[in-house]
Protein backbone atom coordinates (compact mmCIF):
# COMPACT_ATOMS: atom_id res chain seq x y z
CA UNK A 1 0.00 0.00 0.00
CA UNK A 2 1.93 3.19 -1.46
CA UNK A 3 -0.92 5.36 0.69
CA UNK A 4 -1.64 6.30 4.76
CA UNK A 5 -4.34 3.95 6.27
CA UNK A 6 -7.51 4.89 5.80
CA UNK A 7 -9.61 4.63 8.69
CA UNK A 8 -13.34 5.97 9.01
CA UNK A 9 -14.04 5.97 12.81
CA UNK A 10 -17.86 5.92 14.04
CA UNK A 11 -19.46 7.17 16.72
CA UNK A 12 -22.47 8.42 18.03
CA UNK A 13 -20.48 11.02 20.04
CA UNK A 14 -17.74 12.50 19.53
CA UNK A 15 -16.34 15.05 22.21
CA UNK A 16 -16.36 18.48 21.97
CA UNK A 17 -19.82 18.26 19.25
CA UNK A 18 -21.94 15.88 21.41
CA UNK A 19 -20.62 13.81 24.67
CA UNK A 20 -22.74 12.10 27.32
CA UNK A 21 -20.14 10.01 28.70
CA UNK A 22 -16.57 8.54 27.99
CA UNK A 23 -17.19 7.50 24.70
CA UNK A 24 -17.57 10.65 23.47
CA UNK A 25 -13.97 11.43 25.06
CA UNK A 26 -12.83 8.73 23.41
CA UNK A 27 -14.36 9.58 19.93
CA UNK A 28 -12.82 12.99 20.31
CA UNK A 29 -9.01 11.91 21.20
CA UNK A 30 -7.93 8.46 19.19
CA UNK A 31 -8.59 9.76 15.90
CA UNK A 32 -6.38 12.65 16.53
CA UNK A 33 -3.81 10.05 17.54
CA UNK A 34 -4.13 8.32 14.76
CA UNK A 35 -3.52 10.90 12.46
CA UNK A 36 -0.42 11.87 14.44
CA UNK A 37 0.75 8.20 13.51
CA UNK A 38 0.63 8.99 9.69
CA UNK A 39 -3.33 7.10 9.28
CA UNK A 40 -6.04 8.75 7.36
CA UNK A 41 -8.64 8.71 9.65
CA UNK A 42 -12.11 10.62 9.40
CA UNK A 43 -14.44 10.48 11.87
CA UNK A 44 -18.48 10.07 10.95
CA UNK A 45 -21.19 11.29 13.38
CA UNK A 46 -24.84 12.47 12.99
CA UNK A 47 -25.79 16.02 13.19
CA UNK A 48 -27.59 16.50 16.11
CA UNK A 49 -29.38 19.65 17.09
CA UNK A 50 -27.26 20.22 20.18
CA UNK A 51 -24.42 20.27 17.60
CA UNK A 52 -22.45 24.32 17.45
CA UNK A 53 -23.31 25.55 13.83
CA UNK A 54 -20.08 27.39 14.15
CA UNK A 55 -17.67 24.01 14.04
CA UNK A 56 -19.83 22.87 11.23
CA UNK A 57 -19.01 23.70 7.41
CA UNK A 58 -21.49 26.21 6.54
CA UNK A 59 -21.83 24.08 3.13
CA UNK A 60 -22.50 20.79 2.49
CA UNK A 61 -19.42 18.62 1.36
CA UNK A 62 -22.02 16.16 -0.09
CA UNK A 63 -25.79 17.91 -0.83
CA UNK A 64 -27.55 15.05 -1.03
CA UNK A 65 -27.16 11.19 -1.35
CA UNK A 66 -29.88 7.90 -0.59
CA UNK A 67 -29.73 6.30 2.47
CA UNK A 68 -30.97 3.24 1.71
CA UNK A 69 -33.63 2.03 4.59
CA UNK A 70 -36.38 -0.88 4.34
CA UNK A 71 -37.90 -0.74 0.46
CA UNK A 72 -37.26 2.90 0.28
CA UNK A 73 -34.43 5.34 1.04
CA UNK A 74 -33.67 8.64 3.27
CA UNK A 75 -32.42 11.51 1.94
CA UNK A 76 -29.33 13.07 3.56
CA UNK A 77 -26.64 15.66 3.33
CA UNK A 78 -23.34 15.59 4.92
CA UNK A 79 -21.48 18.52 6.49
CA UNK A 80 -17.73 18.76 7.41
CA UNK A 81 -15.83 19.93 10.43
CA UNK A 82 -12.62 18.77 12.00
CA UNK A 83 -10.85 17.65 15.11
CA UNK A 84 -7.85 20.02 16.26
CA UNK A 85 -5.23 20.28 18.22
CA UNK A 86 -4.28 21.79 21.54
CA UNK A 87 -6.23 23.03 24.55
CA UNK A 88 -9.72 24.38 22.87
CA UNK A 89 -8.55 24.94 19.86
CA UNK A 90 -11.64 23.89 18.34
CA UNK A 91 -12.84 27.04 19.98
CA UNK A 92 -11.09 29.69 18.65
CA UNK A 93 -12.61 29.72 14.78
CA UNK A 94 -14.84 32.21 14.10
CA UNK A 95 -18.45 31.55 13.49
CA UNK A 96 -19.60 30.69 9.97
CA UNK A 97 -16.01 29.95 8.97
CA UNK A 98 -15.19 26.39 6.98
CA UNK A 99 -13.22 23.71 8.30
CA UNK A 100 -9.83 22.40 6.99
CA UNK A 101 -11.29 20.87 4.14
CA UNK A 102 -10.57 16.72 3.96
CA UNK A 103 -7.43 15.60 3.24
CA UNK A 104 -6.02 14.50 -0.21
CA UNK A 105 -3.13 12.14 -1.06
CA UNK A 106 -1.09 15.70 -2.02
CA UNK A 107 -1.66 17.29 0.86
CA UNK A 108 -1.37 16.87 4.73
CA UNK A 109 -4.47 18.05 7.03
CA UNK A 110 -3.97 20.07 10.29
CA UNK A 111 -6.57 18.56 11.84
CA UNK A 112 -8.74 15.51 11.50
CA UNK A 113 -11.85 15.48 9.28
CA UNK A 114 -15.04 14.75 10.55
CA UNK A 115 -18.45 13.98 8.77
CA UNK A 116 -21.83 15.43 10.70
CA UNK A 117 -24.22 13.09 8.61
CA UNK A 118 -27.11 15.26 8.23
CA UNK A 119 -30.91 13.81 8.22
CA UNK A 120 -33.10 16.00 10.34
CA UNK A 121 -35.97 13.86 10.89
CA UNK A 122 -34.10 11.73 12.93
CA UNK A 123 -31.30 14.02 14.35
CA UNK A 124 -32.48 16.94 14.84
CA UNK A 125 -33.74 16.65 18.71
CA UNK A 126 -33.96 18.02 21.82
CA UNK A 127 -31.25 14.93 23.17
CA UNK A 128 -29.75 12.60 21.47
CA UNK A 129 -30.89 8.90 22.90
CA UNK A 130 -34.24 8.31 24.76
CA UNK A 131 -35.99 8.48 21.74
CA UNK A 132 -38.74 5.53 20.97
CA UNK A 133 -37.24 5.16 17.43
CA UNK A 134 -33.26 5.62 18.72
CA UNK A 135 -32.44 2.00 16.88
CA UNK A 136 -33.95 3.64 13.46
CA UNK A 137 -32.06 6.56 13.85
CA UNK A 138 -29.10 5.02 14.65
CA UNK A 139 -29.39 2.73 11.84
CA UNK A 140 -29.65 5.68 9.62
CA UNK A 141 -26.37 7.05 10.41
CA UNK A 142 -24.43 3.80 9.70
CA UNK A 143 -25.77 3.47 6.85
CA UNK A 144 -25.57 6.80 5.61
CA UNK A 145 -21.84 6.91 7.09
CA UNK A 146 -20.22 3.81 4.49
CA UNK A 147 -22.72 5.22 1.50
CA UNK A 148 -21.07 8.79 2.34
CA UNK A 149 -17.47 6.82 1.85
CA UNK A 150 -18.96 6.31 -2.17
CA UNK A 151 -20.30 10.30 -2.39
CA UNK A 152 -16.70 11.00 -1.42
CA UNK A 153 -14.91 8.36 -3.57
CA UNK A 154 -12.67 7.45 -0.28
CA UNK A 155 -12.74 3.81 0.34
CA UNK A 156 -11.88 2.86 3.59
CA UNK A 157 -9.65 -0.03 4.93
CA UNK A 158 -10.97 -0.48 8.20
CA UNK A 159 -14.52 0.64 9.75
CA UNK A 160 -13.76 1.39 13.20
CA UNK A 161 -16.80 0.64 15.13
CA UNK A 162 -17.79 1.93 18.59
CA UNK A 163 -20.43 -0.09 20.63
CA UNK A 164 -24.08 -1.10 19.83
CA UNK A 165 -25.10 2.05 17.99
CA UNK A 166 -22.77 1.09 15.44
CA UNK A 167 -22.82 -2.58 15.77
CA UNK A 168 -24.85 -3.45 12.54
CA UNK A 169 -22.19 -1.85 10.46
CA UNK A 170 -19.90 -5.12 10.53
CA UNK A 171 -22.99 -7.59 9.96
CA UNK A 172 -23.57 -5.19 6.52
CA UNK A 173 -19.89 -5.36 5.49
CA UNK A 174 -20.32 -9.73 5.67
CA UNK A 175 -23.77 -9.27 4.08
CA UNK A 176 -24.73 -6.36 2.18
CA UNK A 177 -21.83 -5.19 0.64
CA UNK A 178 -19.78 -8.34 0.53
CA UNK A 179 -19.50 -8.27 -3.05
CA UNK A 180 -19.58 -4.32 -3.55
CA UNK A 181 -16.17 -3.58 -5.29
CA UNK A 182 -16.08 -0.12 -3.68
CA UNK A 183 -15.78 -2.07 -0.03
CA UNK A 184 -13.69 -4.91 -1.39
CA UNK A 185 -10.59 -5.28 1.45
CA UNK A 186 -12.62 -3.25 3.78
CA UNK A 187 -12.00 -4.92 7.10
CA UNK A 188 -14.05 -4.11 10.64
CA UNK A 189 -13.04 -3.23 14.53
CA UNK A 190 -15.45 -3.37 16.86
CA UNK A 191 -14.86 -1.59 20.18
CA UNK A 192 -16.97 -2.80 23.36
CA UNK A 193 -16.96 0.47 25.33
CA UNK A 194 -19.65 -0.82 27.61
CA UNK A 195 -21.41 -4.10 27.31
CA UNK A 196 -24.63 -3.59 29.45
CA UNK A 197 -26.07 -1.39 26.84
CA UNK A 198 -26.23 -4.32 23.75
CA UNK A 199 -29.18 -1.94 22.03
CA UNK A 200 -31.87 -4.73 21.78
CA UNK A 201 -34.51 -4.76 19.33
CA UNK A 202 -37.26 -6.91 17.55
CA UNK A 203 -37.45 -8.18 14.01
CA UNK A 204 -38.85 -5.58 11.97
CA UNK A 205 -35.28 -3.67 12.63
CA UNK A 206 -33.93 -6.66 10.33
CA UNK A 207 -36.35 -5.10 7.51
CA UNK A 208 -35.38 -2.12 7.95
CA UNK A 209 -32.01 -3.12 7.86
CA UNK A 210 -32.38 -5.22 4.64
CA UNK A 211 -31.14 -8.12 6.69
CA UNK A 212 -34.61 -9.97 7.28
CA UNK A 213 -32.55 -13.20 5.70
CA UNK A 214 -30.04 -12.76 8.26
CA UNK A 215 -32.09 -14.14 10.87
CA UNK A 216 -30.86 -14.43 14.34
CA UNK A 217 -27.44 -15.84 14.45
CA UNK A 218 -26.79 -16.53 18.18
CA UNK A 219 -27.57 -20.44 18.27
CA UNK A 220 -25.50 -20.53 21.49
CA UNK A 221 -27.44 -18.14 23.25
CA UNK A 222 -31.23 -19.04 23.87
CA UNK A 223 -32.15 -15.83 25.44
CA UNK A 224 -31.83 -14.03 22.20
CA UNK A 225 -33.71 -16.81 19.39
CA UNK A 226 -36.12 -14.09 18.83
CA UNK A 227 -33.80 -10.55 19.71
CA UNK A 228 -31.87 -8.52 17.43
CA UNK A 229 -29.07 -7.49 19.74
CA UNK A 230 -26.59 -4.83 18.02
CA UNK A 231 -23.79 -5.93 20.14
CA UNK A 232 -23.56 -9.06 19.60
CA UNK A 233 -23.86 -8.89 15.93
CA UNK A 234 -20.70 -5.99 16.41
CA UNK A 235 -19.26 -8.91 18.19
CA UNK A 236 -20.01 -11.78 15.36
CA UNK A 237 -19.43 -10.37 12.23
CA UNK A 238 -16.57 -8.06 12.85
CA UNK A 239 -13.13 -9.03 11.79
CA UNK A 240 -11.34 -8.19 15.02
CA UNK A 241 -12.98 -6.95 18.38
CA UNK A 242 -11.50 -4.89 21.20
CA UNK A 243 -12.69 -3.97 25.24
CA UNK A 244 -11.07 -0.68 26.52
CA UNK A 245 -8.54 -2.45 29.20
CA UNK A 246 -7.05 -5.55 29.40
CA UNK A 247 -8.52 -6.98 32.19
CA UNK A 248 -12.06 -6.30 30.57
CA UNK A 249 -11.35 -8.61 27.79
CA UNK A 250 -10.82 -11.38 30.21
CA UNK A 251 -13.79 -10.76 32.44
CA UNK A 252 -16.58 -10.26 29.79
CA UNK A 253 -15.53 -14.07 29.00
CA UNK A 254 -17.57 -15.19 32.39
CA UNK A 255 -21.18 -15.12 33.25
CA UNK A 256 -20.40 -12.55 36.08
CA UNK A 257 -19.68 -9.62 33.84
CA UNK A 258 -20.57 -10.70 30.05
CA UNK A 259 -23.49 -9.77 30.19
CA UNK A 260 -25.64 -12.86 28.36
CA UNK A 261 -22.73 -12.78 25.54
CA UNK A 262 -20.27 -14.72 26.93
CA UNK A 263 -21.10 -17.65 24.97
CA UNK A 264 -20.39 -15.55 22.01
CA UNK A 265 -17.57 -13.80 23.24
CA UNK A 266 -15.67 -17.27 24.29
CA UNK A 267 -16.55 -18.23 20.76
CA UNK A 268 -14.80 -15.17 19.30
CA UNK A 269 -11.97 -15.02 21.97
CA UNK A 270 -9.04 -15.22 19.26
CA UNK A 271 -10.22 -12.08 17.25
CA UNK A 272 -10.79 -10.54 20.87
CA UNK A 273 -8.49 -8.41 22.67
CA UNK A 274 -7.87 -5.32 25.22
CA UNK A 275 -6.62 -1.71 24.01
CA UNK A 276 -6.56 0.52 27.33
CA UNK A 277 -8.09 4.40 26.72
CA UNK A 278 -5.63 6.98 27.05
CA UNK A 279 -6.31 10.53 27.80
CA UNK A 280 -6.13 13.46 26.01
CA UNK A 281 -3.10 15.04 27.53
CA UNK A 282 -3.40 18.24 25.90
CA UNK A 283 -6.64 18.70 26.59
CA UNK A 284 -6.41 17.29 30.28
CA UNK A 285 -3.04 19.65 31.20
CA UNK A 286 -3.22 20.80 35.39
CA UNK A 287 -0.66 23.25 34.07
CA UNK A 288 -3.08 24.73 31.52
CA UNK A 289 -6.09 24.05 32.39
CA UNK A 290 -8.36 27.50 32.44
CA UNK A 291 -10.85 25.77 35.13
CA UNK A 292 -8.01 25.59 37.83
CA UNK A 293 -7.73 28.93 40.29
CA UNK A 294 -3.71 27.64 40.20
CA UNK A 295 -2.17 25.86 37.65
CA UNK A 296 0.54 23.77 38.61
CA UNK A 297 3.15 20.55 37.59
CA UNK A 298 4.85 18.19 39.30
CA UNK A 299 7.55 20.82 39.82
CA UNK A 300 5.25 23.00 41.12
CA UNK A 301 3.16 20.80 43.35
CA UNK A 302 3.15 22.51 46.16
CA UNK A 303 0.68 25.21 44.29
CA UNK A 304 -2.11 22.98 44.62
CA UNK A 305 -3.30 23.02 47.73
CA UNK A 306 -4.65 26.41 46.73
CA UNK A 307 -7.10 24.74 44.48
CA UNK A 308 -7.92 22.61 47.71
CA UNK A 309 -8.54 25.64 49.72
CA UNK A 310 -10.56 26.83 46.57
CA UNK A 311 -12.57 23.91 46.02
CA UNK A 312 -13.52 23.85 50.26
CA UNK A 313 -14.52 27.40 49.55
CA UNK A 314 -16.46 26.79 46.28
CA UNK A 315 -18.23 23.47 48.28
CA UNK A 316 -18.95 25.52 51.39
CA UNK A 317 -17.04 23.09 53.30
CA UNK A 318 -14.08 24.30 56.24
CA UNK A 319 -11.06 25.24 54.50
CA UNK A 320 -8.47 23.06 55.51
CA UNK A 321 -5.25 21.90 54.33
CA UNK A 322 -4.94 18.94 56.62
CA UNK A 323 -8.30 16.96 56.54
CA UNK A 324 -8.34 15.08 52.94
CA UNK A 325 -10.59 15.72 50.73
CA UNK A 326 -12.23 12.79 48.69
CA UNK A 327 -13.39 13.84 45.33
CA UNK A 328 -16.28 11.33 42.79
CA UNK A 329 -17.30 12.26 39.45
CA UNK A 330 -19.57 10.48 37.60
CA UNK A 331 -23.20 8.50 36.74
CA UNK A 332 -24.62 8.11 40.11
CA UNK A 333 -26.25 4.26 39.47
CA UNK A 334 -25.20 0.77 41.23
CA UNK A 335 -22.32 0.02 38.82
CA UNK A 336 -20.58 2.99 39.76
CA UNK A 337 -20.33 1.69 43.24
CA UNK A 338 -23.21 3.89 45.61
CA UNK A 339 -24.66 0.74 46.87
CA UNK A 340 -21.62 0.07 48.82
CA UNK A 341 -20.74 3.45 49.66
CA UNK A 342 -24.28 4.70 50.92
CA UNK A 343 -24.24 1.54 53.59
CA UNK A 344 -20.93 3.23 54.80
CA UNK A 345 -21.73 6.94 53.76
CA UNK A 346 -22.11 8.18 57.63
CA UNK A 347 -19.58 6.39 59.17
CA UNK A 348 -17.23 8.13 56.62
CA UNK A 349 -18.04 11.49 56.78
CA UNK A 350 -18.04 11.31 60.57
CA UNK A 351 -14.14 10.59 60.35
CA UNK A 352 -11.62 13.74 59.96
CA UNK A 353 -12.43 13.83 55.89
CA UNK A 354 -14.33 15.69 53.24
CA UNK A 355 -16.36 14.31 50.51
CA UNK A 356 -17.31 16.16 47.21
CA UNK A 357 -19.54 14.69 45.01
CA UNK A 358 -20.32 15.87 41.46
CA UNK A 359 -23.08 13.92 39.21
CA UNK A 360 -26.61 12.49 38.21
CA UNK A 361 -28.22 9.26 38.09
CA UNK A 362 -30.87 7.46 39.74
CA UNK A 363 -33.55 9.59 41.84
CA UNK A 364 -32.80 6.88 44.89
CA UNK A 365 -28.70 7.94 45.15
CA UNK A 366 -29.90 11.54 44.71
CA UNK A 367 -32.39 11.18 47.91
CA UNK A 368 -30.08 9.26 49.73
CA UNK A 369 -27.18 11.96 48.86
CA UNK A 370 -29.11 14.93 49.64
CA UNK A 371 -29.80 13.30 53.08
CA UNK A 372 -26.34 12.67 54.13
CA UNK A 373 -25.25 16.25 53.23
CA UNK A 374 -27.76 17.54 55.54
CA UNK A 375 -26.89 15.52 58.35
CA UNK A 376 -23.32 16.41 57.42
CA UNK A 377 -23.42 19.90 56.14
CA UNK A 378 -19.45 20.58 57.29
CA UNK A 379 -18.03 17.41 55.97
CA UNK A 380 -20.26 16.46 52.42
CA UNK A 381 -21.15 18.47 49.25
CA UNK A 382 -23.34 17.07 46.64
CA UNK A 383 -23.70 18.37 43.53
CA UNK A 384 -26.07 16.52 41.22
CA UNK A 385 -25.77 18.06 37.98
CA UNK A 386 -22.76 17.68 35.10
CA UNK A 387 -20.31 20.94 35.54
CA UNK A 388 -17.04 20.41 33.66
CA UNK A 389 -15.73 23.71 34.73
CA UNK A 390 -16.41 22.27 38.69
CA UNK A 391 -15.55 18.60 37.91
CA UNK A 392 -11.89 19.95 36.73
CA UNK A 393 -11.30 21.50 39.64
CA UNK A 394 -12.50 18.40 41.52
CA UNK A 395 -10.17 16.59 39.85
CA UNK A 396 -7.37 19.45 40.40
CA UNK A 397 -8.36 20.29 44.57
CA UNK A 398 -9.27 16.99 45.78
CA UNK A 399 -6.57 14.49 47.51
CA UNK A 400 -8.25 11.43 46.87
CA UNK A 401 -10.89 10.23 44.00
CA UNK A 402 -13.01 7.40 44.61
CA UNK A 403 -13.98 4.53 41.81
CA UNK A 404 -15.93 1.75 43.94
CA UNK A 405 -17.37 0.36 41.23
CA UNK A 406 -18.83 -2.86 40.11
CA UNK A 407 -17.34 -3.02 36.74
CA UNK A 408 -15.43 -0.89 35.14
CA UNK A 409 -14.58 -1.10 31.42
CA UNK A 410 -11.75 1.19 31.71
CA UNK A 411 -12.58 4.35 33.45
CA UNK A 412 -11.32 7.46 32.53
CA UNK A 413 -11.71 9.15 36.03
CA UNK A 414 -8.98 7.50 37.69
CA UNK A 415 -6.46 8.37 34.84
CA UNK A 416 -7.49 11.92 34.84
CA UNK A 417 -7.35 12.00 38.63
CA UNK A 418 -3.55 10.86 38.60
CA UNK A 419 -2.68 13.06 36.10
CA UNK A 420 -4.02 16.11 38.33
CA UNK A 421 -2.17 14.96 41.26
CA UNK A 422 -4.69 13.23 43.36
CA UNK A 423 -4.32 9.75 44.75
CA UNK A 424 -7.03 7.17 43.91
CA UNK A 425 -9.43 5.15 45.93
CA UNK A 426 -10.57 1.60 43.72
CA UNK A 427 -11.92 -1.66 43.33
CA UNK A 428 -9.63 -4.00 41.43
CA UNK A 429 -11.75 -4.01 38.43
CA UNK A 430 -11.50 -3.83 34.48
CA UNK A 431 -9.34 -1.16 33.67
CA UNK A 432 -9.45 0.26 37.21
CA UNK A 433 -7.31 -2.89 38.26
CA UNK A 434 -5.53 -1.99 34.82
CA UNK A 435 -4.01 0.99 36.16
CA UNK A 436 -4.32 1.34 39.77
CA UNK A 437 -1.97 -0.66 42.01
CA UNK A 438 -1.93 -1.30 45.91
CA UNK A 439 0.58 1.04 47.13
CA UNK A 440 3.27 -0.73 49.36
CA UNK A 441 5.68 1.78 51.26
CA UNK A 442 7.54 -1.32 51.98
CA UNK A 443 8.56 -2.56 49.11
CA UNK A 444 8.12 1.07 46.80
CA UNK A 445 5.51 0.82 44.71
CA UNK A 446 1.75 1.68 43.93
CA UNK A 447 0.20 4.82 42.94
CA UNK A 448 -3.10 4.40 45.04
CA UNK A 449 -5.34 2.44 46.75
CA UNK A 450 -7.07 -0.99 45.77
CA UNK A 451 -10.00 -3.33 47.24
CA UNK A 452 -10.83 -6.49 45.51
CA UNK A 453 -14.26 -7.80 46.88
CA UNK A 454 -17.58 -5.61 46.26
CA UNK A 455 -18.47 -5.02 49.58
CA UNK A 456 -18.67 -2.03 51.72
CA UNK A 457 -16.95 -3.02 54.51
CA UNK A 458 -13.70 -3.61 52.16
CA UNK A 459 -14.44 0.01 50.83
CA UNK A 460 -14.47 1.63 53.79
CA UNK A 461 -11.26 0.08 54.89
CA UNK A 462 -9.55 1.11 51.56
CA UNK A 463 -10.97 4.62 52.38
CA UNK A 464 -9.25 4.71 55.92
CA UNK A 465 -6.19 3.29 54.28
CA UNK A 466 -5.95 6.74 52.24
CA UNK A 467 -6.84 8.76 54.93
CA UNK A 468 -4.29 7.74 57.39
CA UNK A 469 -1.26 7.46 54.95
CA UNK A 470 -2.45 11.32 54.12
CA UNK A 471 -1.09 12.21 57.32
CA UNK A 472 2.24 11.31 55.62
CA UNK A 473 2.70 14.59 53.59
CA UNK A 474 6.19 13.40 52.19
CA UNK A 475 4.80 9.97 51.38
CA UNK A 476 1.80 11.06 49.66
CA UNK A 477 3.74 13.36 47.65
CA UNK A 478 5.62 10.01 46.48
CA UNK A 479 2.02 8.54 45.40
CA UNK A 480 1.52 11.78 43.94
CA UNK A 481 4.07 12.34 41.88
CA UNK A 482 4.26 8.54 40.47
CA UNK A 483 0.59 9.28 39.32
CA UNK A 484 1.31 12.22 37.54
CA UNK A 485 4.32 10.62 35.83
CA UNK A 486 2.19 7.96 34.29
CA UNK A 487 2.12 7.61 30.58
CA UNK A 488 -1.60 7.47 30.34
CA UNK A 489 -1.41 9.78 26.79
CA UNK A 490 -3.15 8.13 23.36
CA UNK A 491 0.23 7.66 21.66
CA UNK A 492 0.81 4.63 23.07
CA UNK A 493 -2.75 3.17 22.99
CA UNK A 494 -3.21 4.02 19.35
CA UNK A 495 -0.26 2.55 18.49
CA UNK A 496 -1.94 -1.06 19.81
CA UNK A 497 -4.82 0.27 17.82
CA UNK A 498 -2.57 0.15 14.67
CA UNK A 499 -1.59 -3.37 15.48
CA UNK A 500 -5.37 -4.50 15.64
CA UNK A 501 -6.06 -3.28 12.21
CA UNK A 502 -2.95 -4.56 10.94
CA UNK A 503 -4.89 -7.90 12.06
CA UNK A 504 -8.02 -7.18 11.23
CA UNK A 505 -7.18 -6.71 7.81
CA UNK A 506 -5.28 -10.11 8.04
CA UNK A 507 -8.74 -11.50 9.08
CA UNK A 508 -10.33 -10.31 6.65
CA UNK A 509 -7.97 -11.67 3.59
CA UNK A 510 -8.23 -14.92 5.24
CA UNK A 511 -11.82 -15.31 4.93
CA UNK A 512 -12.36 -14.11 1.38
Amino acid sequence: MNRPLRVLFLSVEVAPFAKTGGLGDVAGALPKALHQLGVDVRVCMPLYRSVARQHVSSDPVVPKFEVPLGAGSVAAAAYQGHLSYGLHEHESRPPGAAPTSHPTNNSEPSSVPIYFVDAPHYFDRDSIYGHHDDGERFLVYGRAALELCRSLDWAPDVVHCNDWHTGIVPNWLKTIYRDDPFFAGTASVYTIHNLAYQGLFDYHFLELAGLQQDGFPYPQIPELAHTVDLMGRGILYADAVNTVSERYAEEILTPEYGERLDPLLRDRRDRLFGILNGIDDEELDPAADPHLPTRFDAATLETRLQNKLALQREAGLPESPGIPVIGMIGRLSGQKGLDILLPVLDALLRRPLQLVLLGTGDEHYHYHLRQAQERHPHSAAVFLTFDTPLAQRIYGGSDIFLMPSRYEPCGLGQLIAMRYGNVPVVRTTGGLADTVQDCDPRAGRGNGFTFGPYDHLDLFAAVVRAEETFKHPDYWRTLQLRGMASDFSWSRSAQKYLDLYAKALEFQRQAT
